[in-house]
């Protein structure tokens, strides 16, 4: 009868977060800050159809970094959840911390219980009346969840670009110049040490945005839209021809 091996809880447990986070890392970071008009949300990503960040409820959003098909299972879910909960209670029911504490728990469950972990890295957003009332949180494939203030980045090189948005954040800032903060910033993803990458093209960016108040600047409910290639050109100041 072959025996085998012993391989203790810490070694086992160690394993399966450095398998997830190498997993994480393969792809490119992504970016949620609040800001004036509410929070962005931008990702390196050039394809139009496989989403990193996505609608939730009203006024909630998601993003994530890692295997699509994973975190794409969980936005669905998460979807799911709010739409029962909205139905079955009242829209103010759903919040963005009752979505992350149910993500934290699947997460957790996988992490601990399944043969492989989760390789994403998600963001729960809601935004409020005022940038301190927003709400950041940030949740890691083994379900830890922290509440995050100002700004969030996820996946590929996480440490520098944080470290190039730390100086640059204002809470004041606009949208556009949210954008152009979070863009220069992921300029730092894929690069040299210390040297960012060239100029991002806005065709290889996806870009979304929650509104503050969404009712006086589109006359509705969901403060969740999409910012288009062109309209984040213009934001970047890049020219008709891309340049």
């Amino acid at each position: 009868m072959t025996q085998q091996f012993y391989v203790s809880p810490e070694q086992l447990t160690k394993d399966r977060a450095d398998f997830a986070r190498k997993g994480i890392a393969r792809g490119r970071s992504v970016v949620v800050l609040s800001c004036r008009d509410g929070i962005a949300l931008v990702a390196e990503n050039p394809s139009p159809s496989l989403h990193k960040v996505g609608e939730i409820y009203d006024r909630i959003a998601f993003a994530a970094v890692g295997k699509y098909n994973e975190f794409e299972s969980l936005r669905q879910a998460g979807v799911r959840y709010a739409d029962v909960r909205g139905y079955s209670y009242d829209r103010e029911d759903v919040t963005a911390r009752g979505l992350a504490s149910v993500y934290a728990q699947s997460l957790g469950a996988v992490f601990t219980a399944d043969s492989k972990p989760f390789e994403v890295e998600l963001a729960v957003a809601e935004v409020g009346p005022r940038t301190d009332a927003d709400h950041l949180y940030r949740l890691t494939f083994d379900g830890s969840i922290a509440d995050e203030q100002r700004f969030i980045v996820m996946g590929g090189q996480a440490d520098a670009v944080g470290d190039a948005l730390t100086g640059q954040w204002d809470a004041e800032h606009s949208f556009a110049e949210a954008v152009r903060t979070a863009v220069d910033a992921l300029r730092h993803d894929g690069g040299a040490t210390g040297v960012p990458r060239a100029r991002l093209n806005p065709n290889t960016l996806e870009v979304a945005v929650l509104d503050r108040d969404p009712l006086t600047t589109r006359g509705a409910r969901r403060a969740f839209r999409r910012i288009l290639p062109d309209e984040v050109g213009d934001m970047l100041g890049f020219g008709k021809d891309g340049a």
